[in-house]
């Protein structure tokens, strides 16, 4: 068999195993404003769609692009590039109730069937391909291969249009029974389609046959007519969401932007709570503490008992080598928002860096109530490490490494301290328990892994 027909094989392969694989680990960003703020957008559609509230997560992706997805469980992630482009939460809210619609409609699981389909059909083209090769018709065996991965592909884009065709019905129908108006959803369907045009994707109905998603018109189309006719189309924007989300979006500008584009976005001359949320972040990043501080004073002087200036103004204090000076906001902070878990991680890590002993056992509290409440925060997991170690607890300083590590996907690190922390632990005890289950998991991640490569 030429060595280019078999690099040919192995390619499309490859291009197959790749669609079976699961969304690759994105970097997660969190924030205890942004975070509420997008629970409180996505509760009542979550509602409208018959979902318990409590087991549906909204999560934030560090990508600029505008995507958003659903994966394995009940979990929607949003890109930080979709909530940079939209204008209103209004628009999210709409993607929302359509990635919702995946979830009800089961598109996870179903899509992998729909890659074991494909896959199926690609490798049925490929082994009567080789065969053909085998028995010396190169060029035939090529175009029994091409031909079969053709329909293959077919198949799987077919299957992805429909998924989408149906969860943004099922968003539609969330929205209105939410009593959401579908503006949103058509405007951000608008941007989606400037985007096409943008970079030249054709809006010709033979072009649909490479897409996984039906074109933006399409959609648009078909959706308008039910939501102009919806009860709630005519329903003014929640202000009060509004407000809060133009807080965060520009929160999130100026802690992901570079400084100077952030400056040039947010001009002095803007005095909003907005843009000087923004101008704090780029400030801090540009290790201007005097005018990050200046900011963060100058929210504080709007809203003296807002635990998120609260909150930054201590972050900006701790991360300049002041943490002394960082305890006071961020305990008011804490305090204010019921000891919220990311708020009281870093309440917990400011108690830690004052080096002063007699704040290590009201770290200690901060920290394992953060943990107790929100088990999925690596951060307060390590600082609660930093805790045990200092006093002398090794094996629970192990253990909390453990959990850090295994959510850090560090799983041979995980794994060794997991069994350190059992051997320390006594036998039998709910953290010696803990550390067993850390090892199972660990164990069979790493097993995984080993099947995957």
């Amino acid at each position: 068999m030429p060595a280019a027909f078999l690099a040919r094989l192995i390619a499309i392969a490859a291009a197959f195993a790749l669609l079976a694989q699961p969304a690759a680990a994105q970097s997660i960003l969190r924030d205890a404003e942004t975070e509420a703020l997008l629970n409180d957008m996505a509760a009542p559609l979550i509602e409208a769609a018959g979902l318990a509230p409590g087991n549906v997560s909204i999560v934030l992706v560090n990508d600029p692009s505008i995507n958003a997805f659903v994966s394995s469980g009940q979990a929607v992630y949003l890109h930080s590039g979709l909530i940079d482009a939209a204008d209103t939460a209004n628009e999210v809210q709409g993607v929302i109730a359509h990635e919702l619609g995946h979830i009800t409609g089961g598109h996870v699981i179903r899509g992998g069937e729909a890659v074991g389909v494909a896959t199926n059909i690609s490798l049925v083209s490929m082994l009567l391909g080789v065969a053909a090769a085998v028995a010396g018709a190169g060029d035939a065996a090529m175009g029994v291969i091409m031909a079969g991965q053709q329909a293959a592909m077919g198949k799987f884009l077919a299957f992805t249009r429909v998924q989408e065709s149906s969860a943004d019905a099922a968003g539609a129908a969330y929205l209105s029974k939410a009593g959401i108006s579908g503006r949103g959803s058509l405007a951000f369907f608008g941007k989606l389609q400037n985007q096409e045009f943008r970079y030249g994707y054709s809006q010709k109905d033979e072009a649909t046959f490479g897409r996984t998603h039906p074109l933006s018109g399409d959609r648009i189309a078909t959706l308008r007519e039910d939501y102009i006719a919806d009860p709630a189309w005519d329903k003014q924007d929640d202000a009060a969401l509004q407000t809060r989300f133009e807080r965060v979006k520009a929160k999130l500008s100026g802690y992901l932007a570079r400084p100077e584009r952030t400056l040039r976005d947010f001009p002095d001359s803007m005095t909003g709570v907005p843009a000087r949320y923004a101008r704090a972040y780029a400030y801090h990043k540009n290790a201007m503490i005097p005018q990050a501080l200046a900011e963060t004073d100058a929210l504080l002087a709007m809203d003296p008992t807002d635990p998120y200036f609260l909150e930054l103004k201590g972050q900006v204090l701790l991360e300049s080598g002041q943490p002394d000076e960082a305890l006071e906001p961020l305990r008011k902070a804490a305090a204010m928002t019921n000891n919220e878990p990311l708020i009281a991680a870093v309440f917990g890590h400011a108690l830690i860096a004052t080096e002063d002993k007699s704040n290590f056992e009201e770290a200690e509290g901060v920290l394992r109530a953060a943990v107790a409440r929100d088990r999925l925060n690596p951060f307060a997991w390590y600082q609660l490490g930093v805790v045990y170690a200092a006093r002398g607890d090794m094996a629970r300083a192990r253990l909390a490494s453990a959990e850090q590590q295994v959510m850090s996907r560090q799983y041979e690190t995980a794994l060794r301290s997991a069994q350190a922390a059992e051997a320390g632990l006594p036998q039998g005890s709910p953290d010696w328990l803990r550390a067993q289950d850390i090892a199972m998991q660990a164990r069979a991640m790493l097993e995984q892994d080993g099947r995957n490569r």
